[in-house]
């Protein structure tokens, strides 16, 4: 008698550290928030801060980049959770993103009455799904990982009880995610019946040599149906019609979260489904992708184009068609790796790019919720004499729009865009490059025209006066991100060597 397998798979405990502390401070939370009296309950938003802080620290001893866990039996290069340097990269841009969200969440919940510990809560565990995704190797793990991070959003759009825009935005982010999380699924089913596997690396295998033509058509529409669902969690167009309403009604921190970790989700389940996965289909998703990445950064960057200053919410509006177009270029070095010998290499591009994004976008956000605090119509002619009123906040403001249009003095915007367009440019996507190119001119105007509004003559609305306090957590969060920008700009060689080295 032959001896009976083991099926008992081992846990690498010290790997899955930052979603697992995420998981676990999230449900902290929610049992704390039932014994707490409601003066305290302030207290659970530093809590779920030092767990955000203590998740992204667990990531210090994974740095070597060799960690993997849930591993077939008898095949431990087949796993489920891998904790790369892909992997780490994305994680900690999660984990940091959703800490400054938590800073500026503090006095927003505060400030609109919003159910304390729900919203920690619900921001805990979307970030824990988003730590696990980047992570994640084989297709169930993906999608449920995808699942974790959005179904919070949904609820912490419309946590707001009783505004219209707020449970509008929310409707309509969950109706349209609904949608493409079925498309996905449907195509994922698809890919196991013609493969046989889930784990991505047995998934690029199967395909390359499928026996049954039928088989070959049925996988075919799978790596279809799975990138239209990714491409409505990266925002690009077609997909991209929730991202306006939805940042408009959302809270302020949570319209950042979305434009920053939400991002950052949809682009590594998309990296790693391209990459990793479907790498005999790169003739395929990669003109897809490139076709995508022009549409997305044109109608991104004319839609914030034509944002009216005086009108209502503008200034929301305009940074969420801004991220719109912000995606278009992030799609680049993915369609390039379509057309690369080596597309570990290209899509480093697009983390190096991502990083900077995540820093001076977040920033931007940070001084939005400032501003909304005696200015809560959003608009950008709300921040006219900023300058006079808040000189270091108008500088900071300044400092983050000029990262996003690419000019100095925030060299790492530059370089993040020119590892991009380099990306183009070697993979042989000449037209690519050039849209980009007529797309980063297209931005400076909206962005330089912002940045003049904030040293034009005093427009101090009466309710506010030079000495009014900053909150201490929008004051460290606008520090922070203004720290990370200034770090960056001043050391640009770390974008290069992301851009340059094989994460994957």
């Amino acid at each position: 008698m032959s001896p009976v397998t083991s099926l008992v798979q081992s846990v690498d405990w010290l790997a899955i550290a930052p979603p697992t502390i995420a998981a676990a401070v999230a449900l902290a939370v929610l049992v704390a928030d039932l014994f707490l009296p409601a003066a305290r309950k302030p207290l659970l938003g530093w809590i779920a801060t030092a767990g955000l802080a203590l998740a992204a620290l667990s990531l210090l001893p994974l740095l070597d980049g060799h960690r993997r866990t849930f591993c077939l039996t008898g095949r431990p290069d087949v796993c489920s959770y891998a904790a790369d340097h892909f992997a780490l990269v994305i994680q900690f841009l999660v984990l940091a993103g959703a800490l400054l969200t938590a800073l500026l969440s503090i006095d927003t919940i505060k400030d609109h009455d919003l159910p304390t510990g729900e919203y920690w809560f619900l921001l805990l565990s979307s970030a824990a799904g988003a730590a696990l995704l980047p992570a994640s190797r084989d297709l169930a793990t993906l999608v449920i990982a995808l699942e974790v991070a959005s179904l919070p959003a949904f609820a912490l759009v419309g946590l707001r009880r009783g505004d219209r825009l707020s449970s509008e935005a929310a409707l309509k982010f969950f109706l349209s995610s609904v949608a493409a999380t079925a498309v996905m699924l449907l195509g994922v089913s698809f890919l196991y019946a013609a493969t046989g596997s889930l784990h991505l690396s047995q998934v690029a295998h199967a395909l390359t040599a499928l026996p049954d033509p039928r088989l070959a058509t049925l996988a075919s529409a799978g790596v279809a149906l799975t990138l239209v669902g990714f491409a409505f969690k990266t925002a690009a167009v077609p997909f991209h019609f929730w991202v306006p309403d939805t940042y408009v009604g959302a809270p302020l921190p949570i319209a950042a979260y979305l434009s920053v970790v939400g991002k950052a989700v949809g682009f590594s389940g998309l990296i790693l489904v391209t990459v990793r996965g479907f790498p005999s289909y790169a003739n395929v998703w990669g003109p897809a992708l490139a076709v995508l990445a022009a549409l997305t950064m044109t109608v991104g960057n004319v839609a914030a184009l034509r944002q009216d200053p005086y009108r209502t919410h503008s200034a929301v509006r305009l940074l969420a068609w801004s991220s719109v177009g912000q995606a278009g270029y992030l799609l680049v070095p993915i369609a390039a790796a379509g057309y690369a010998h080596d597309p570990a290499h290209a899509i480093g591009s697009t983390v190096a790019y991502a990083l900077m994004y995540g820093a001076v976008n977040l920033g931007a956000f940070a001084v939005a919720a400032l501003v909304a605090r005696t200015s809560p119509a959003h608009r950008i002619a709300d921040y006219r004499g900023l300058y006079a009123r808040r000189p270091l906040v108008a500088l900071a403001l300044g400092f983050f729009l000029l990262c996003l249009a690419g000019l100095p003095p925030g060299i790492i915007g530059l370089f993040a865009k020119v590892t991009v367009f380099s990306a183009a440019v070697d993979a042989g996507l000449g037209w690519l490059a050039v849209v980009m190119a007529v797309n980063v001119v297209i931005a400076l105007y909206y962005y330089l025209q912002w940045t003049a509004v904030l040293f034009r003559g005093d427009g101090a609305p009466a309710a506010e006066t030079p000495r009014a306090r900053i909150p201490a957590a929008l004051t460290t969060a606008i520090t922070l991100a203004a720290a990370l920008g200034i770090a960056l700009s001043g050391a640009p060689q770390l974008v290069l060597r992301f851009a340059s080295g094989a994460l994957l």
